[in-house]
């Protein structure tokens, strides 16, 4: 089963509890996550898998898809995207 495109919300960091994209997988232990507010596609955040907990929730990534469509998409799903 791919990664890609399921939310993730981060365990461990300054981000805990942050919910996040995957938008790639970097190695076996790394997940690449944009959130669309602090971490942007263009340069989205390295974490290790053993800092998230993946939900069963997924969100199709297209091509063309901007941070705003990031943030809109989390909160669809229920998620907070605020910063704090």
């Amino acid at each position: 089963m791919s990664c890609i495109g399921r939310v993730a919300i981060s365990t461990a960091g300054r981000d805990r509890g942050r919910a996040m994209l995957t938008v790639g997988v970097a190695d076996g232990n790394h997940l690449l996550l944009a959130d669309g507010v602090t971490r942007k596609l263009a340069a989205p955040k390295k974490k290790k898998l053993k800092h998230l907990k993946l939900t069963d929730s997924v969100i199709d990534l297209t091509d063309g898809m901007c941070d705003a469509d990031v943030r809109k998409a989390l909160e669809a799903k229920g998620f907070d995207t605020s910063r704090e």
